[in-house]
């Protein structure tokens, strides 16, 4: 038999197969932090790693002791109570209540242990409580694209990439600088040679031989500076860049009505967490638009959104009205990517519920590229589900679905956003 052991480290010098068995020994205990991260956490901040503390109770190592094995009979010294076959009462204050106590306090405490879960250690805990697989979650967290740009020249490179025109120009400049001094010459020469002939000196004059010579020597030099030379060659340059994005809003709309208890703000919040992360992927720039209703709607923050106590009945189409009113006033000019996720239980006025449709039919509907709603509920389908169930036959970039448990989401979310077979 073989035994392969891995001794990779990572930074550090932390043992890598060591984390990974300490991972999966707490895997509980982890699991319970992140929920609790998750909770405490903005939807735009949840990409990050956090600091998890695991009880000491629960990381307790075990340990190897002595047994004494068979039958035992000790004598004590100094025992005048108790004899053989007595039973003793354990001792108050349990095992180690000899140990040294501060202050006032009477229980013993230590402190957590404490260490910190990388992005992608926390990116797989969450999802994986949402059972995402893990060729998903590779996409998820995959890095930026580039595309190549030119970015000037360069004076080496393949013969693929000569720019011709560039090279020519630097040639022509080259031959230009190097043979100024003698064309000057030349022209000096010859306009002084015109004139001496212009006074009738003869062929064989010295001065004449002198200035001919001179012409023609300056001309050979002329002629032997090389039309193009490999310093002259310029190559295209060309870099990666990020791959410019267009730019997207994200509208977080949640009925916060009487009937949304905690746990359905919870579904929905870790939904619209899900969501970001889908459309952070595909948008370099995104912004998040959160909106609250109950009878009356109200755009928030995020720590409003979820956490505010305030409820009441049920009217849909003021959040809608609200909704549209934010995309013309904000992201009217055609620049931004407009995605709306709404959540809730689809308890609705039955009058309300016909307007919502013809809202998001007539007015809504053509303005934004995608728009979901997911019905939290255990229970039979509201008339708000009905309503909605006839936007699809008009827009077909119009999806719903049914959310039951925490578990339901992500193949919620999958159905909602599967590639298109085209």
């Amino acid at each position: 038999m073989t035994y392969l052991i891995d001794r990779r480290l990572q930074s550090k010098n932390k043992s890598a197969v060591n984390r990974e068995r300490f991972l999966r020994r707490y895997k509980s205990q982890i699991k319970d932090a992140v929920g609790r991260a998750i909770k405490g956490r903005s939807i735009t901040d949840i990409e990050n790693g956090e600091k998890v503390s695991i009880p000491v109770k629960d990381v307790g190592e075990p340990s190897f002791g002595h047994a004494h094995g068979g039958v035992w009979e000790t004598i004590n010294p100094g025992n005048k109570e108790y004899q053989k076959g007595d039973q003793i009462n354990r001792p108050k204050g349990g095992a180690g209540a000899g140990r040294g106590k501060a202050g006032n306090s009477e229980q013993l405490s230590e402190d957590d242990f404490i260490f910190e879960l990388s992005r992608e250690e926390f990116m797989n805990y969450f999802f994986e409580d949402l059972e995402l697989p893990h060729m998903v979650k590779t996409q998820l967290t995959a890095t930026t694209e580039f595309k190549n740009q030119r970015a000037g020249y360069n004076m080496s490179g393949t013969p693929s990439n000569i720019h011709v025109l560039r090279s020519l120009r630097g040639a022509l400049g080259r031959r230009i600088a190097v043979g100024g001094s003698s064309r000057k010459r030349v022209i000096e020469a010859e306009r002084e040679l015109a004139e001496i002939l212009l006074l009738g000196a003869p062929d064989d004059d010295a001065r004449v031989l002198e200035l001919r010579r001179l012409i023609h020597h300056l001309h050979t030099r002329l002629l032997a500076i090389p039309f193009i030379d490999p310093f002259d060659l310029r190559y295209s340059n060309r870099i990666k860049v990020p791959k410019p994005m267009t730019q997207a809003v994200m509208f977080c709309i949640m009925d916060v009505s009487g009937s949304m208890d905690e746990s359905r703000k919870d579904t929905a919040k870790r939904f619209f967490i899900l969501l970001y992360l889908f459309l952070k992927r595909a948008y370099d720039k995104i912004e998040v638009v959160f909106i609250r209703h109950h009878t009356a709607a109200a755009e928030v923050d995020e720590n409003e959104f979820f956490n505010s106590r305030e409820s009441g009945g049920t009217v849909v189409s003021s959040a809608l009205h609200l909704l549209n009113g934010i995309l013309e006033e904000r992201y009217g000019a055609g620049q931004w990517n407009s995605y709306v996720a709404q959540a809730s239980d689809g308890d609705n006025w039955d009058n309300d519920s016909v307007l919502c449709r013809q809202l998001l039919i007539n007015t809504i509907m053509p303005k934004v590229q995608y728009y979901t709603y997911v019905e939290i509920t255990d229970g039979p389908q509201q008339n708000l589900w009905e309503q909605y169930a006839q936007i699809a036959d008009h827009h077909p970039h119009f999806a719903m679905q049914k959310i039951v448990t925490p578990a339901d989401i992500y193949p919620v979310f999958r159905e909602l956003f599967k590639k298109q077979v085209k």
